[in-house]
């Protein structure tokens, strides 16, 4: 168990009870936590409260905890793309996804997903395999228009593809409708996407 700690702390650099729940370990927090606490004895980790939200038991490596203090700014951090099952991306493991009100589908942690944030929040979450975007908020304005955080997280997408971190994405549905023929199709194509009959592509 004292190799799986050292794992879970390597991989995650702030072990909680729910990320290693969401790791699947038989037992679970309760059958590491005696050895997270002895790496704390022995000055490899730490024990403390370091990011709000992700419960009171956090166990963290020195280094991760440094990482934090140095990222800590009233800046907005700039809007990042990471595959959803990614440990620098805690949601659906340590975090729960945010919900927006009447909606009933919910992003995974799933190979091949991806999720957009922007300002260190999930905004935007890519299907598998690139066939639809589902958006954390709501994707309008109060005027009724384009949010701007939708243009800022559909921008790094699109970044995201043509720097070759993804291949492809042939966009069928946007929040769970056809995007084809909707005034989303406007803002991708003016994005870069390239109209189909039933979908909007961007490649690398």
């Amino acid at each position: 168990m004292r190799a799986l700690a050292e794992i879970m702390l390597e991989r995650y650099g702030i072990v909680t009870r729910e990320t290693v729940l969401a790791e699947g370990i038989p037992g679970g927090f309760s059958s590491i936590y005696g050895e997270l606490a002895n790496l704390e004895t022995l000055g490899t980790a730490r024990r403390g409260y370091f990011v709000e939200g992700l419960g009171g038991a956090q166990f963290a490596l020195g280094a991760a905890i440094e990482r934090l203090r140095a990222m800590r700014s009233d800046e907005p951090a700039a809007p990042i793309v990471l595959a959803t099952t990614d440990p620098a991306q805690p949601y659906g493991a340590g975090l729960p996804w945010p919900k927006r009100e009447g909606e009933a589908r919910r992003p995974a942690r799933t190979a091949g997903a991806y999720v957009v944030m922007v300002d260190a929040e999930p905004v935007l979450y890519v299907e598998r395999g690139g066939k639809g975007l589902l958006p954390l908020r709501d994707p309008l304005d109060a005027d009724g228009h384009p949010a701007k955080w939708l243009r800022e997280a559909l921008d790094a997408l699109a970044d995201h593809v043509r720097k070759g971190h993804l291949k492809r994405l042939a966009l069928e549905r946007f929040d769970g409708e056809p995007v084809v023929g909707t005034p989303w199709e406007d803002l991708l194509v003016e994005i870069g996407f390239r109209q189909g009959p039933r979908k909007l592509t961007l490649t690398a």
